[in-house]
């Protein structure tokens, strides 16, 4: 007898949402599945980020046990935030290519699987670039560079010379007139002398009476047409790094205006799945079968593109266009694979959920600083549509699962609004707890990071979204704290100082507790931890600039972004959401344990790292 398992990931699904509407009965599918197996929350991780709660998913135990802590860790020799799910090394030599390691650590369910005998196919997990090497197919997730190494950095093209480039996106300004040859950056060539970025030509003309343009990129196709408002296809570009070596890559365009000048937007340079800079599937060439199997498909990690609407140069209604598409490349190769797995484990993530309820919570809050009541009338139940939509691909999925299948659907974490940030390095710097070079002070422009921090005198600084770390002699590079006495009274200062912090403006708690990574984390990695870990209450975040090291004047401040929504708080406010098409004991669960279900499902057992108990009788 053949046993299958799907699993179907939807990150950040929010309970409360979800089952107000199954109340409404607006969730046929959900309700179905409730009514053949079980439901609940699902416990998160701490901190309750996607990074770190798939990884505790793929491997079943706390972040002690995979060393993935944040989407941003610290450089102990530097003090520089670094991006921490995975890291390029230098090649050996001038002829090697650069090596890209995974930062997840610990052993993935998959893995025990596939030594078992058992295949799995793995659609776009977070923190599985580069890909495992398994026993089946994988294609990566978040975690996956754009083909300049960022994690994803558009391009906007504009006739308006006063026009200034947002945050994370490159600007072009383009000649007057309605033709003219622009460039796309690509991957810098560190082998030129001195090192320069590549640039791929494009020529542009205006169609100002059929509401277009055309567009020459000597790629594939190498002519495009894009109406005004829409998005185009994707097309393909090449980057040539000498007369005998070349990378392509994929874009979109997205046409803003054309009138009284021309603007448009080019979409973060996907990796080319048929021939990526770096590998994003397991085996080497399945993200090029599957391309030729049902079509191009977005490979960057975070594939919805909600920095450009945060700098403004796409509207709300490009974005939910560039959203659908992103989520029926997805729903395409999901249904695709589902009809060929006869056996083993079937995983997918969609990341649309998350990315929608980020940028357009706002719209369901009338307290939110960035409210707009004109737009509210439009996307006010937005994110309801949107789980309306994964309620019809459950119901597809459904028809695939037989009486040998066990099926899963889960999200990561919940979430909630983001109306007031907070910025902890000030209040560290206000409480005598981090110090800045002599003549400087917050609010001020203060370099990258903590370049104009005084280290000699500084005890804890704040980096990432949500840890606190303590000024450690023996690990960070000018750490003054010595383990015991000296870093007790540090720690138990910023416990007493940050729990229950009021924003006196708003006459409200900002934060609920501070948490210890000895309360939190065990395993091989815990060293690796934050010392700290700051729980919001609902409502408050980390601010952007204090999660990269930033210090600016005063403590609180309105978030001003449509990135409004988020679920960087306290976790236990936070839960995700778990059905099971099967009876379960259980009524509370973790995500942690996910992992021995699955497992148990095959009669696999789990190895001894892993934390969570199997949800499902007789396992």
């Amino acid at each position: 007898m053949k046993k299958k398992a799907i699993v179907i990931g939807l990150d950040g699904l929010e309970p409360s949402i979800l089952e107000e509407m199954l109340g409404r009965g607006e969730l046929p599918h959900f309700a179905r599945l409730r009514a053949q197996g079980h439901y609940t929350r699902l416990a998160t991780t701490y901190p309750a980020q996607t990074p770190v709660a798939w990884s505790s998913f793929s491997t079943g135990t706390n972040p002690g046990g995979h060393g993935v802590f944040d989407f941003v860790r610290r450089d102990i020799d530097t003090y520089l935030p670094d991006f921490a799910l995975s890291r390029f090394e230098r090649p050996k030599n001038a002829f090697s290519a650069p090596r890209v390691v995974n930062q997840r650590r610990g052993v993935p369910f998959w893995k025990l699987l596939g030594d078992a005998g058992i295949p799995s196919t793995i659609l776009r997990c977070p923190v599985t670039f580069p890909p495992d090497e398994m026993r089946g197919r994988m294609l990566s997730g978040v975690g996956v560079p754009d083909l300049r190494g960022s994690q994803g950095t558009g391009t906007f093209y504009t006739q308006n010379r006063g026009e200034r480039g947002g945050e994370n996106e490159q600007i072009v300004h383009l000649d007057a007139g309605d033709t003219f040859t622009t460039y796309l950056v690509g991957p810098r060539n560190t082998r030129a002398n001195p090192p320069a970025d590549t640039r791929c030509e494009i020529r542009v003309e205006i169609d100002r009476a059929a509401g277009r343009l055309r567009v020459h990129t000597g790629g594939a196709p190498s002519t495009i047409d894009v109406e005004r408002g829409e998005w185009s296809d994707w097309v393909r570009v090449k980057f040539k790094f000498s007369m005998l070596q070349s990378v392509t890559g994929l874009v979109r365009l997205y046409v803003r205006q054309l009138s009284p000048h021309v603007e448009f937007y080019v979409s973060p340079v996907n990796f080319d799945p048929a021939a990526p800079l770096f590998p994003v599937s397991s085996p080497g060439d399945y993200s090029k079968k599957l391309a030729e199997e049902i079509g191009l498909f977005s490979t960057l990690g975070m594939a919805e593109d909600h920095t450009a609407l945060n700098n403004g140069r796409i509207d709300e209604s490009a974005y939910v266009k560039q959203c659908s598409l992103v989520l029926a490349e997805r729903e395409k190769m999901a249904l695709h694979e589902l009809e060929r797995c006869s056996e083993g484990l079937f995983f997918v993530v969609f990341d649309t959920p998350d990315r929608m309820q980020h940028m357009f919570w706002r719209f369901r809050d009338p307290e939110h600083p960035f409210y707009d009541r004109e737009l509210a009338t439009i996307y006010s139940r937005q994110i309801e549509e949107h789980y309306r939509v994964y309620d019809g691909l459950l119901g597809r999925v459904l028809e695939r699962a037989d009486e040998n299948t066990l099926l899963i659907v889960l999200s990561d974490h919940g979430f909630n609004t983001f109306r007031r940030a907070v910025h902890v390095n000030t209040w560290l710097f206000d409480h005598g707890l981090l110090a800045l070079i002599e003549g400087h002070k917050p609010g001020e422009e203060l370099g990258d990071g903590f370049t104009q921090v005084d280290w000699s005198k500084t005890f804890a600084y704040a980096l990432g979204l949500g840890g606190i770390y303590l000024n450690r002699k023996g690990r960070e590079r000018d750490g003054i704290l010595e383990e015991g006495t000296d870093a007790e009274r540090v720690r138990c200062a910023i416990e007493t100082g940050l729990t229950g912090l009021a924003d006196p403006e708003k006459q409200r708690t900002a934060i609920t507790s501070v948490s210890r990574a000895e309360q939190l984390y065990s395993g091989a990695f815990v060293a690796e931890a934050p010392d700290l870990l700051v729980n919001y209450a609902p409502g408050y975040r980390v601010s952007w600039q204090a999660a990269v090291g930033g210090m600016p004047h005063g403590l609180f401040e309105d978030n001003l972004r449509r990135w409004s929504g988020d679920h960087i708080i306290d976790p236990q406010t936070v839960p995700g959401i778990l059905f099971l098409n099967r009876a379960s004991p259980r009524v509370a669960a973790d995500i942690r344990d996910l992992a021995p279900t699955v497992l148990g499902h095959f009669g696999v057992a789990p190895n001894a790292a892993m934390e969570g108990q199997s949800l499902l009788n007789g396992q």
